[in-house]
């Protein structure tokens, strides 16, 4: 958990290139995210002229950016692959931008026919190619079932436009409801809980709960995802000819406890869903559009426990901005000149938000489309 003091601390940064720690680190720079996008790193290190001309001819590195305070244990912030570095032969100084383990299935294109897999199936067999140990949830439907087909086809020409292995995961994340993600060397493909117990404090001043463990705070709010928000999710079910559409609602509680007159509407029309799909996609379009309404900024001293993902509580500031908030984005810093701190952006809803959906979809007959403009 962050630390609630700001104590004298002895962070200590060590960068294992190809399993070998590089003699001079200088600093390091790690961005974790929630974005469904690979986390980056960036590397400063001074060499020796061996390893200049070593660094010169090199092809690809597996780097390793691991972490200390005082004397504990070290962590590792993140592995991946080098994609750039830079060298100054004068000052002997190296610089390493890299993605962590993500980038493998990123930079791989596919082609492949998937034949009646689950999406936990297909998860567990891009994982093993690459490596990857597996944190995934079991599926049972079959992706083709999502467009109510009865026979094998190619996974790919469902998805349009997924050309990558990671474009197929995140697409097929979508369908389930499910998160995707990398972390170390494993791969992550499941569901979210909706919420993690033993939340971490932010105080920007002390209060008896705790001494203040941030050293700047900047809070945003988004007026028009603070007003009631309804996402409607629209499709044609080609194989029993009829069309439906499923509603998700946000009800934003005002200081009367009544809802805010002022509706959002956010509709989306997606072909061949099942209503039982398009109202799990209404909910999750609808979790993430609430999501941005708060959104706080911090910088506090570095530590090693946060991630993209967790729960953060934010108190002692006296408003409406006191409550729990995902962890969207940490940007970790440790340098010799600066020592180590980090930077951390979250979001949520407002804590008086309610969200509903109705029991049952809109125009579940057999016949024509019950709305318009289809």
């Amino acid at each position: 958990m962050p630390r609630n003091d700001l104590q004298l601390r002895r962070p200590r940064l060590r960068v294992l290139a190809d399993g070998q720690p590089l003699a001079a680190a200088l600093s390091a720079d790690v961005t974790s995210n929630n974005h469904y996008a690979a986390d980056r790193f960036r590397v400063s290190a001074h060499l020796t002229i061996p390893e200049l001309s070593t660094w010169a001819s090199t092809t690809e590195a597996l780097i390793d950016i691991q972490v200390a305070l005082d004397e504990t244990d070290w962590t590792s912030l993140i592995q991946g692959q080098v994609d750039q570095l830079q060298l100054d032969p004068r000052s002997r100084l190296l610089i390493l931008e890299g993605r962590d383990l993500t980038a493998g299935l990123v930079e791989t294109r596919t082609q492949e026919t998937f034949a009646n897999r689950t999406s936990s199936e297909i998860a567990e067999l891009l994982a093993d190619r690459h490596g990857l140990s597996k944190d995934i949830t079991s599926t049972f439907t079959p992706v083709g079932a999502y467009w109510q087909l009865e026979h094998d086809r190619i996974t790919l020409d469902s998805f349009g436009r997924a050309i990558t292995e990671w474009d197929l995961l995140v697409t097929l994340a979508g369908h389930e409801g499910f998160d995707v993600w990398v972390s170390g060397t494993t791969l992550h493909f499941r569901t979210q809980p909706s919420s993690v117990g033993g939340t971490n404090a932010l105080r920007p001043v002390a209060t008896q709960a705790g001494l203040a463990n941030v050293l700047s705070l900047h809070l945003e709010r988004s007026l028009t995802l603070a007003r009631d928000i309804e996402v409607i999710v629209k499709s044609w079910n080609s194989r029993q000819a009829h069309a439906f559409s499923q509603t998700a609602h946000a009800s934003r509680g005002s200081a009367k406890g009544t809802s805010n007159s002022k509706s959002h509407r956010y509709v989306y029309v997606i072909p061949n869903l099942t209503p039982d799909a398009a109202l799990k996609i209404a909910q999750t379009r609808l979790a993430e559009l609430s999501r941005h309404e708060r959104v706080i900024h911090v910088e506090m001293p570095g530590e090693l426990y946060l991630a993209p993902r967790q729960q953060i509580v934010l108190e002692s500031t006296a408003t409406d901005f006191d409550q729990v908030y995902w962890i969207d984005e940490i940007i970790r810093r440790i340098s010799v000149e600066r020592g180590f701190t980090q930077s951390l952006r979250a979001r949520n809803e407002s804590a008086t938000s309610q969200a509903t959906s109705p029991a049952d979809p809109i125009g579940t007959g057999t016949g024509g489309s019950p709305w318009s403009g289809f």
